[in-house]
């Protein structure tokens, strides 16, 4: 993960200090890229110990299309309370956006009053499924430059708990291998980061499974990339660590459908991570 290592250091050395919405404070820089080979191994941290259920158990609950907390909670997963409402909702967050992204369509139908004919407008709401669109596309079109899934429904960002800080990806196929480029227009990078980077691993390699094709690369593409003032000691922490060998992600049984997949089906081999490092979220 010497590339997450850089994220660090390159805003360490170059960040500007901001203010934010919390009030906690970052230093922050804006546009950064990173790349991770995933035929090298799963990028899992290394130099801090991740909860592993918590990044997979998430990404299930994305694609389940599910937006309140209670899976997660059953499954021991937390890091969406201090959003939920009252009876564990988030409003049209990431699933609902994946696999249910709704629009309003109006139409002109015509009717009668007795010999007169009038016309009147309706309105229907379309339902599109992001993901199952985008893997159909990669089954049947895979040189399309079309294969997106998008979060930022400017209509519904009202109704977020939290509008999406991951909010677009696009699926590139070359040589029979399946790339992944995230868009991320906020990254806290000691918190957030390393869920992110794990979690779209993950969903390469699951869609790359159900559609026949061997991984490629995850791209990491990042907006205000920003380490929280109460932070940087935790980070100068984990850059004074050495790194070690990336685990590797196994799917135990053939999955062909996307909704098929569950906790069980995945399991990460030869993860050495060093201990954990403990810091606040900023809410």
């Amino acid at each position: 993960m010497r590339q997450y290592h850089k994220l660090c250091r390159h805003i360490l050395e170059n960040g500007v200090e901001k203010t934010d919405r919390t009030g906690t404070g970052t230093i922050s820089t804006f546009g950064y890229q990173s790349r991770y080979d995933l035929r090298k191994g799963f990028p899992l941290m290394t130099t801090k110990a991740l909860h592993w259920p918590s990044i997979a158990h998430e990404l299930l609950w994305f694609l389940h299309g599910d937006t309140n907390v209670a899976y997660l909670n059953e499954n021991g997963v937390r890091i969406w309370n201090e959003w939920a409402d009252k009876r564990g909702s988030l409003g049209p967050v990431y699933g609902k956006q994946w696999r249910n992204w709704t629009r309003l369509e109006e139409y002109v139908d015509y009717g009668f009053d007795g010999d007169d004919e009038y016309s009147y407008t309706s309105t229907d709401a379309i339902s599109y499924d992001q993901i199952a669109d985008v893997i159909e596309q990669i089954r049947t079109n895979p040189d399309s430059r079309r294969l997106l899934v998008n979060a930022w429904n400017v209509g519904e960002l009202d109704q977020m708990a939290l509008p999406p800080c991951h909010f677009a990806f696009q699926f590139y196929v070359a040589n029979g291998r399946l790339s992944c480029q995230l868009y991320q227009r906020s990254a806290d990078v000691f918190l957030g980061v390393p869920f992110n980077i794990a979690s779209y691993a993950l969903l390469t390699h699951m869609i790359a499974h159900v559609t026949g094709l061997e991984v490629g690369e995850f791209v990491h593409t990042l907006g205000d990339a920003h380490i929280y003032t109460n932070h940087i000691e935790q980070v100068r922490t984990q850059l004074e660590r050495d790194l070690r060998p990336l685990p590797q992600l196994m799917i135990k049984r053939k999955v062909t459908d996307i909704d098929d997949f569950t906790f069980d089906d995945f399991e990460i081999v030869g993860y050495d991570p060093h201990p954990h490092i403990a810091g606040k979220v900023a809410v």
